[in-house]
């Protein structure tokens, strides 16, 4: 069910430089990275100066990841909301039903739909307060 869960850190549009040094003091490896402009969402509009930013930057350390992304461009980046936890589940129930539990006293961010990446993506932040970045791996 549960396949994988990582740290998942937002910059302030510096995005480019902390993959950089991590990559550096880390000794981590580059797996994947996606700005803004390779990627735009649908029914967003992007200004032309978040173009470069990081969408998403996936880092391999030794056996674990680390995942990085600027804060979307527009919205109000608030320190204490740069960490959270990326979790990948296999099949679209799993997902829904660890979705409903980490809700269970908290709030969801984005209710779970599809997009790009994912067949079944949210986010909640649980009663704790901690946001939990939910994906579906395979329906």
């Amino acid at each position: 069910m549960i396949q994988e869960i990582s740290p998942y850190l937002v910059t302030n549009g510096n995005g480019q430089e902390a993959v950089e040094f991590y990559k550096d003091v880390l000794q981590a490896e580059l797996i994947s990275f996606q700005t803004f402009g390779e990627n735009p969402m649908e029914g967003h509009s992007l200004p032309e100066e978040a173009k470069d930013m990081v969408l998403h930057a996936h880092l391999k350390i030794g056996g674990s990841v680390l995942m990085i992304s600027d804060n979307f461009p527009g919205r109000p980046y608030q320190v204490g909301n740069h960490l959270s936890i990326a979790i990948m589940i296999k099949g679209a129930d799993n997902t829904k039903a660890v979705f409903a539990k980490l809700e269970q006293g908290g709030e969801v961010e984005m209710p779970l739909q599809e997009t790009f990446w994912s067949p079944l993506y949210g986010q909640v932040q649980d009663r704790f307060g901690i946001l939990w970045k939910v994906s579906t791996t395979e329906n």
